[in-house]
């Protein structure tokens, strides 16, 4: 069982990745490189961003019992728990069109958002906080050094990233989905090889 459920965790994360990699790149009217993944939300191919939100972020919810089945650690089960639980959150409240998508919007951020856009951005801080934080629990949790020095590099180099996408958002700059895409990466990258490490130890 948790073997399952540690693979849950590996579909969940490569899943979300290749669903915004290849949803973005064919996507009519829409710039992967200037628009965040959650832009894909919208949009007649909505629907397609919204499942992987809820679908990959129930699998890694899903993973976190076996995580802390796997390593003992209560903490690195919340973490990545909350994580995931965000990840459904922010297929579950879209945020608003706006900075040129869907095609036709006005090529700015409205100076109203509506409710929903600021849970969806409430769920998004969520997301890439617990993420680093469960790295950080990681370093302390997971055996070998390996493990360590990877866990400790992706709790900063996500924090980086992340800090790095919220300035980016703010100045509405052209390379804002770009930062994005690569914190998504760096962070889901290790979770997921974390699963399948844990599930199939070599």
């Amino acid at each position: 069982m948790t073997n399952l459920l540690l693979g849950a965790g590996v579909v969940g994360t490569v899943l979300f990745v290749v669903t915004f990699l290849v949803d973005g790149l064919t996507r009519p009217g829409y710039d992967p490189v200037r628009q965040p993944v959650s832009a894909l939300a919208l949009g007649p191919r909505g629907w397609v961003q919204v499942t992987s939100f809820v679908l990959c972020g129930g699998l890694i919810t899903a993973s976190a019992l076996g995580l802390g089945q796997a390593t003992g650690s209560l903490w690195l089960a919340i973490a990545v728990a909350v994580f995931g639980l965000a990840l459904v959150a922010s297929g579950v409240f879209p945020m608003d069109p706006m900075r040129g998508y869907p095609p036709g919007t006005p090529d700015e951020t409205p100076s109203e958002l509506s409710w929903r856009h600021h849970v969806h951005d409430g769920a998004g801080i969520v997301v890439f906080a617990a993420l680093p934080t469960a790295a950080i629990v990681a370093v302390f949790a997971l055996d070998g050094e390996v493990w360590r020095w990877y866990s400790g590099f992706t709790a900063v180099a996500a924090t980086l990233l992340f800090v790095g996408f919220g300035q980016a958002w703010e100045q509405d700059s052209p390379r804002t989905g770009l930062i994005q895409r690569v914190a998504i990466i760096v962070g889901w990258s290790w979770l997921g090889v974390l699963c399948a490490q844990l599930a199939y130890p070599s």
